[in-house]
């Protein structure tokens, strides 16, 4: 992005760096003389003002007390009648124009970003020119642009769509981003020629009133039943829009484009065009063969100019494929009603439990919308008995989606989302949207699980993919890596990326053929379905797929053996040990250095967590004042709770340039010691506000259906089957007393507490690197342990009891 904004006018704003660092904000302005404080407050002299501000609120209370509220609270802004600032116009002149730019990215694959200036549709937001138009270039389905250039395995995935800069009227560009293969990369011309061939197909078709109307009815559906989000996002969404919309439109804003207007459209249409085009193509392969450096990221890149008519010879020789519009598409809900639950159900039941599976069911009780949720567990103990097979399992879930791109698409427009992804006990299925047609799009997924063959040329294709998913996991940031490394300590049955990456080159196509059998010939079902669907039609629903799966007459699965049944378990750490893992981190040239300083627990107990989540609460934001303001150790620092499979736990977790993780650690612990006198020094007053506080927030309500199903379906996943958690925990609250905490706090997270665990998890920077040769030469400690091995660590340790290991104890 930074490249693209480095490439425009220097004078126009769009060019200017917008993150800010220490060279623009101190050493530059200091250079010149400036007073970085006084030029920022002698900027919002001159541009904040209350008749350019807008204000929402989002509450409970009546008008008359939002309106005594707001004036007591704003009144002191002061209205100066300023004039909001205009830009000026597009920041890209004709030598920023007709462009092919080739540039080095960090991370493994190449991508490829076709660009075009062009009219905001903010200026025509009724009309909605280049969602139109973002829809047909963007489409999946047979026919599209990415269907051809996924046909000929060049391309992993395609987006389309108008890109705007801080909601501009200004000014906008029309982008459309495409992920490439190996293939991909040697034909981008082919590719170029492709898309403005598709281009060139919607100037022929002309713009179609059908596909508008059925794009227009989708937008209306989408809005009128769309999820309730959190207030700090509903009002920060409308407060943006009352700046660039008319009243009427404020709630709206751009989301219903009712207004067929094909010239419009056209006008848009036409600024698509070779002599108006930006091409950013990334790879590393271009190391070497750049001759220029964006100043603020350091990118590498090189600039050459093509021109309209190269664009039309790339369009002549490319391959000629079947390109044509989208048909109409099926998925539309045409019943939108809600189905009348006849029984009161207000959480989970179990309605149906056999060798083949269990089903969990809850009707929308709630939400009053007519959407439902599916969410199926294969649980499949041939998926994760080796670093070989959680790779097959993972290439199977990435091949099943390739498979169902086409005619899932459809559905993903029409507002149904299906998920396949792996999971350490196998993988799971996840359907949600409108009830309407969802059983259409889930028999389909599960029509392909059963009928699932390799493709060789798509296998090579994904295998790719995944191939570079795995080796761009060594940019991730040091926090993340250790969170990594903390779960590979702690959870069992795990199985390292690494040796993933290691054994992924040998694994042929006849290797997944042979194993997706094996892995599917034992498998337990566990479903979850819920919101606009009765009972009787949830029944049927798992019956039918248990036909296709168990009794057909070559059955695909069979139950599992009492002794596989799969369980989830996590190490318990020493009492009164300090557990510590030294790593040097990923890529050499990250400065950064990072903690995990993670607390273990205890087993889900109704009044121990409670006890956890009340400091955590208390302790939150004194934990980032002092490490993070105070002390400056880094701009990631946080204080969260952890949860491994009902373990519960805290974690701190830091990332710095300024101290390595060994002293971070100290730091930590530092703050422990200054933390317990304050927590023992809290007045009764303070605790009770904290403990409202936290009462609160567990009695706030599901936002949507998706929320209410990811808490419960965690409860099930996780065999805790606690659904009326919340209650409960409210409840132990109330009783709960200040003693009690200060109890808890000194048994289990205090410094030196006598049934304290701990684990700590340091990942070494470039900055810090010999501090990372004497922390690991350091005699240890007679109450620590250093991990040298992960796995035979965790070999050695005793397992906590799985939630999940009391399967024949669920009941009807």
């Amino acid at each position: 992005m930074q490249l693209q904004k480095h490439i425009s006018n220097e004078s126009h704003p769009y060019h200017k760096f917008g993150t800010g660092n220490l060279d623009t904000l101190e050493i530059r302005p200091r250079a010149k003389g400036l007073d970085i404080r006084n030029e920022l407050i002698q900027f919002y002299k001159e541009n904040y003002s209350a008749n350019l501000m807008h204000l929402v609120v989002y509450s409970k209370e009546n008008l008359d007390e939002i309106h005594c509220l707001v004036e007591d609270k704003f009144r002191e802004i002061l209205n100066t009648d300023k004039s909001s600032s205009r830009i000026p116009g597009q920041p890209c002149s004709s030598e920023h124009l007709q462009i092919l730019v080739k540039t080095v990215p960090i991370k493994e694959g190449h991508k490829l970003r076709v660009i075009w200036p062009v009219t905001p549709e903010i200026q025509h937001y009724k009309e909605g020119p280049c969602r139109y138009l973002g829809h047909l270039i963007g489409h999946q389905g047979e026919g599209s642009l990415f269907y051809v250039l996924k046909t000929l395995g060049w391309a992993t995935s395609l987006s389309a769509g108008e890109c705007q800069w801080d909601s501009c009227w200004e000014f906008a560009f029309f982008t459309v981003e495409i992920d490439l293969t190996d293939a991909g990369h040697e034909h981008v011309q082919d590719i170029i020629g492709l898309l403005f061939k598709y281009i060139s197909l919607l100037q022929q078709t002309g713009v179609c009133k059908w596909i508008f109307d059925e794009l227009s009815a989708l937008c209306e559906t989408k809005f009128h039943y769309q999820d309730k989000i959190p207030p700090i996002h509903y009002v920060v969404g409308v407060a943006s829009n009352m700046e660039i919309y008319p009243p009427q439109d404020w709630i709206v804003g751009s989301s219903l484009p009712c207004k067929f207007n094909p010239d419009t459209i056209q006008m848009v249409l036409d600024e698509l065009s070779p002599d108006n085009v930006r091409i950013f193509w990334e790879s590393k392969s271009f190391e070497g063969s750049t001759d220029m450096v964006e100043p603020w990221y350091g990118t590498a890149y090189s600039l050459n100019r093509t021109t309209a008519s190269t664009i039309k010879e790339w369009m002549s020789s490319s391959p000629d494929e079947n390109l044509h519009l989208p048909v109409p598409n099926v998925f539309i809900p045409t019943d939108l009603s809600l189905k009348v639950s006849k029984e009161k159900i207000n959480l989970p039941v179990l309605l149906r439990k056999s060798s083949y599976s269990t089903l969990w069911f809850k009707p929308d009780t709630v939400f009053s919308t007519p959407k439902a949720y599916i969410k199926i567990d294969f649980s499949c103990p041939n998926a994760s008995n080796s670093s070989e097979a959680v790779v097959l399992a993972n290439l199977f879930t990435r091949l099943l989606t390739d498979y169902l791109n086409e005619f899932a698409y459809y559905a993903k427009v029409a507002g149904l989302r299906y998920k396949v992804h792996h999971t350490n006990t196998g993988f799971q299925v996840t359907v949600v949207g409108y009830s309407h047609k969802l059983r259409i799009l889930l028999e389909k997924v599960i029509e392909k699980i059963a009928t699932f063959e390799v493709r060789p040329e798509r296998f090579a294709v994904i295998k790719e993919v995944v191939s570079k998913d795995y080796q761009n996991l060594k940019f991730q940031q040091p926090y993340q890596q250790a969170m990594y490394y903390c779960l590979l300590i702690l959870q069992d049955n795990t199985w390292p990326w690494t040796e993933q990456l290691e054994v992924l080159p040998s694994i042929k196509g006849e290797d997944l053929t042979n194993f997706v059998p094996l892995m599917l010939s034992r498998t337990l079902l566990e479903f979850y379905i819920a919101g606009n669907i009765e009972r009787g039609e949830a029944e049927s629903i798992v019956q039918h797929i248990e036909n296709i799966l168990f009794h057909s007459q070559q059955p695909i699965c069979r139950p599992l053996y009492p002794s596989q049944h799969l369980t989830n378990r996590v190490v318990k750490l020493g009492t009164g040990l300090s557990h510590f893992y030294c790593t040097e981190g990923l890529n050499p040239s990250d400065e950064n250095s990072a903690l995990v300083h993670y607390i273990q627990g205890h087993r889900d107990d109704i009044v121990m967590n409670v006890k956890l989540q009340l400091f955590a609460l208390i302790a939150k934001e004194p934990a980032f004042h002092q490490l993070r303001s105070v002390e400056q150790l880094g701009y990631i620092t946080m204080l969260k709770q952890r949860n491994d499979y009902g373990i519960r736990g805290l974690q701190f977790i830091i990332q710095s340039t300024v101290k390595g993780p060994g002293d971070i650690d100290l730091r930590v612990e530092e703050f422990l010691k200054m933390f317990e006198s304050k927590l023992s020094q809290m007045t009764n007053e303070d605790f009770k506000s904290n403990v409202n506080a936290l009462i609160d927030m567990k009695m706030e309500k599901h936002k949507n259906l998706r929320e209410e199903c990811a808490f419960y379906w965690k409860e099930i996943s996780d065999g805790t089957q606690k659904f009326d958690r919340r209650e409960t925990e409210v409840a132990a609250l109330r009783q709960l007393t200040q003693q009690e905490l200060l109890d808890f706090f000194n048994e289990y997270v205090k410094v030196s507490a006598a049934r304290k665990k701990t684990l700590s998890v340091r990942v070494y920077g470039s900055l810090h690197a010999s501090a990372y040769t004497i922390d690991k030469n350091q005699p240890v400690q007679p109450s620590s342990i250093q991990i040298e091995d992960m796995f035979s660590f965790q070999r050695s340790q005793p397992l906590y009891g799985s939630f999940k290991g009391a399967y024949g104890q669920v009941k009807l």
